[in-house]
């Protein structure tokens, strides 16, 4: 895959050609996964050259990410190397050049318009017209202006290049350890960002003047800060500051802390403290990942549980010796996006690793690792000549678990506070909040847990044109997306609509996304589940507005479709497994197989119902799903079965006569309530401190079984009601026979573990046959959560691949609910016409 820098990471694929277009585009330096316009497709345009005149002046208008990323500068420099007379601004629609002089001239502007962009630049149209020449004897770039909606992209933020960080360790340059450097090819962009067009006032950074050097670099066009509306340097700000408690305050009060406040920071974090440090998205809390007292601290601290800690390292060699990283990963760690990268944990850690991986991420087959990707994180660890710092920190999002991340300083201090023993931050206010994204390598290609930072706001490419439309996603992982045309853009990750503060941050969010892509929506979609907050939302703010629900399931298959670039003309075999979603007869619906397209689907087979006992209460104990998929399966309940003696005996009596009775227990085909239950079965995991817990845990387990495993377990297949239910059944009853068969025999956890998996996946090979035989359908789309579960995902693929036919994976959006949003868009689209 060929990028526009080295090393670059690829966000996903985005940007769908504009209809005036007809000529290849070229794409810059943050390309985009899979087949379409920016990784090598077919996008068109009108031809700058085609019609240019032997002597005559050209008004031309690039569209695209062509604005924060060095752009205008640019354009001057190949017109004045070209002996071109003009000026170039930026509009609402992107960059507007007019360009005069001879007509060889004419036509190589054209040509390096696209082909030579800057490296964060993604051209998607270049369109031209002859306009009248006026003699213009120099090129200017003049002051952006709007007129009407934004037509154009914003950039996401990137990560600092190799040219600032060789300034940033350069004891020579004025910018010398300044936190804040940046230029036309790094930094924030979207989340500082507050309108189009993108010019300094219309960011964060319009509260800082230049100071004379820097606006003098500003201006100068050979200068690679030329029009960088972020530049900063330590006479004009932003500033850092460091607060801590003051000790002979009894009441603790966050007092400044004198001195150089990254030097103070790193003795801190030496120290065993625990800083919440504001990033460019919102705070992170940090601390020292190899020490064990400060990391078990930070998760008491924010009642983490056992949930996973994201490391950021200084170098990628910091980690080798823990995680198997190949080039795909350290592709991903190095480019401009810089997100959470899943890497495998090796067998056994080489001597001298420098974290105990187990206190980072107990039971988890994963460790998340990230790389710098501001000056200040370089900071932290250090410059040379420093004293020696830490070798990996500890970086998790700076919140309570289940709210959004801070980003307000003032809310920082009073929602931290019990989390944190010092702030450091500074005065660089956040418009965006901004997660970082969590991504892993699948079968050669990126899969996408979380899409936020780096690549929030680019536009995922539709395959067919919708109307101006808001699709809210769902409750857990929530992310919207904004749709108009034949472009999607999908926010940054919210979070779980639980709590107030991410309701808040939900409607901030829209707003946000509407004002920098001038799309008014004149449609809703939502979630059929009548108890959804994104759903409640929607209802209040129809405005007359048509609203449109969608099936949970059905949206996660459109969504794998669009990313696709299917235009819904044929239905697909939807494979769609996760842990909830609301069913089109009142029960959980969670292990579907849907013959669908974008205007319907039929339910062609299921997960056989078992009962849900307690509902959430369940999914927080996997013991409760483990006994009731075991009275569903007629098996009794012995006392040697390992979620019996997890259950205590006065619990295990009520839910007893709960199971009897037939007493709130919803009934459900969820395939991630199957994995908790026999995660509970081989005695792996009893209780979920966090969401699919005791899933990751079977896959671990899973991963360690190695190639003696034996067969696999084998569901029961049955005809099912058929008109209103589904035509095939799924029995997990032999499976959960055999398992418990094992537990008995004292088979390993982890052999029991691999035969379930492959159980599963060949119950995927099994129900698309039967579809294929009756439909001659022959392109399946596996989507869900429980495809987040590589094992899973890459074995049922290959054998779909096997048996011949096509199956689709999630590389641009996750396959969670982090992608919901997208296909929810879709299929409101084509329900309503659009």
């Amino acid at each position: 895959m060929t990028t526009g820098q080295p090393g670059a990471v690829t966000a996903p694929r985005t940007l769908e050609p504009s209809s005036e277009l007809s000529t290849p585009i070229e794409r810059g330096g943050f390309p985009c996964v899979g087949e379409g316009p920016l990784a090598g497709g077919a996008c068109t345009a009108r031809p700058v050259e085609a019609t240019a005149p032997p002597a005559a002046r050209r008004r031309i208008v690039v569209r695209g990410i062509v604005q924060g990323v060095g752009f205008r500068p640019f354009v001057h420099a190949l017109a004045t190397e070209l002996g071109l007379t003009g000026h170039v601004t930026n509009t609402g629609e992107g960059v507007v050049a007019e360009v005069e002089g001879a007509a060889g001239a004419l036509l190589r502007f054209g040509e390096r318009i696209r082909g030579e962009a800057p490296p964060l630049a993604v051209v998607e149209a270049v369109e031209g017209e002859d306009i009248a020449a006026t003699g213009d004897t120099g090129f200017s770039i003049l002051p952006s202006h709007s007129h009407g909606p934004a037509r154009t992209l914003v950039a996401p933020d990137a990560a600092t290049c190799d040219a600032c960080l060789a300034e940033l360790t350069d004891p020579a340059d004025r910018r010398h350890r300044h936190p804040f450097l940046t230029c036309t090819h790094c930094g924030p962009r979207f989340t500082i960002v507050r309108a189009l067009p993108y010019d300094r006032a219309q960011t964060t950074m319009g509260r800082f003047p230049l100071c004379p050097r820097c606006a003098g670099e500003y201006a100068d066009p050979a200068d690679r800060r030329f029009h960088a509306q972020p530049i900063a340097c330590h006479d004009c700000g932003p500033r850092l500051r460091l607060l801590a408690a003051d000790p002979d305050d009894p009441a603790g009060t966050p007092c400044p802390v004198p001195g150089d406040p990254v030097a103070a920071t790193r003795r801190l974090l030496a120290e065993g403290a625990i800083v919440a440090v504001k990033g460019l998205g919102g705070y992170h809390l940090v601390c020292d990942a190899g020490d064990a007292a400060a990391v078990a601290l930070l998760r008491r601290r924010k009642a983490r549980g056992d949930k996973p800690f994201a490391l950021m390292a200084r170098h990628i060699t910091d980690v080798e010796g823990m995680v198997v990283v190949g080039e795909a990963e350290r592709a991903l760690l190095t480019g401009p996006v810089r997100p959470i990268v899943l890497l495998r944990r090796r067998d056994r850690a080489a001597p001298g690793a420098p974290v105990p991986a187990d206190a980072v991420a107990p039971g988890s087959p994963d460790l998340g690792v990230m790389l710098p990707y501001t000056p200040l994180h370089h900071l932290l660890f250090g410059l040379p000549g420093d004293p020696p710092g830490p070798r990996l920190l500890v970086m998790t999002s700076g919140n309570v678990a289940g709210e959004p991340i801070v980003t307000d300083d003032a809310e920082a201090l009073e929602r931290l506070a019990h989390l944190a023993d010092a702030w450091l931050g500074h005065d660089r206010a956040i418009q965006v909040p901004c997660d970082d994204s969590v991504v892993r390598i699948s079968d050669g290609e990126p899969l996408y847990v979380r899409r936020s930072r780096g690549c929030a706001p680019y536009p995922i490419a539709l395959p067919v044109p919708v109307r101006p439309a808001l699709a809210t996603g769902g409750d857990l992982k929530n992310v919207l997306c904004l749709g108009e045309g034949r472009r999607a853009w999908l926010s940054a990750h919210i979070g779980d609509m639980d709590d107030l503060a991410t309701q808040s941050a939900f409607e901030r969010a829209g707003a946000h996304l509407e004002t920098i892509t001038g799309v008014r929506p004149r449609l809703l979609a939502t979630d059929r589940h009548p108890g959804y907050r994104t759903g409640q939302w929607a209802r209040r703010h129809t405005g007359g507005r048509p609203l449109v629900r969608v099936q949970h399931h059905h949206a996660h298959i459109a969504a794998a479709m669009a990313e696709h670039g299917l235009d819904g003309r044929r239905p697909v075999i939807g494979v769609a497994f996760d842990g909830t979603g609301y069913g089109d007869d009142g029960a959980i619906w969670g292990g579907e197989v849907l013959l669908a397209d974008y205007a319907g689907y039929r339910r062609f087979g299921q997960l056989g119902y078992v009962p849900l006992p307690g509902g959430d209460t369940s999914v927080r104990r996997p013991y409760r799903m483990a006994l009731a998929h075991l009275h569903a399966a007629k098996i009794p309940w012995d006392d040697q079965l390992p979620p019996v003696g997890a259950c205590p005996p006065d619990e295990r009596r009520l839910l007893a006569r709960q199971l009897e009775r037939d007493l709130n227990c919803v009934p459900t085909s969820s395939m991630g309530r199957l994995f908790d239950a026999v995660s509970s079965l081989a005695g792996i995991c009893h209780h979920a401190g966090y969401e699919a817990q005791a899933a990751i845990a079977l896959e671990a387990a899973a991963l360690a079984a190695g190639e003696d495993r034996g067969p696999g377990y084998t569901f029961a297949l049955r005809a099912g009601a058929g008109t209103g239910g589904a035509d095939l059944v799924a029995d997990p009853a032999p499976v959960l026979t055999a398992v418990v068969a094992d537990v008995r025999a004292g088979t390993g956890r982890a052999v029991i573990a691999a035969r379930f998996h492959t159980a599963v996946a060949g119950l995927v090979r099994r129900c698309c046959a039967v579809a294929r035989e009756r439909t001659g359908l022959g392109t399946v789309a596996l989507t869900g959560g429980v495809f987040a579960n590589t094992l899973l995902a890459e074995t049922a693929a290959g054998l779909l691949r096997q048996d011949g036919f096509t199956a689709l994976r999630h590389r641009q959006v996750p396959p969670n609910d982090g992608g919901l949003a997208l296909g929810q868009l879709l299929v409101a689209a084509r329900k309503r016409g659009s």
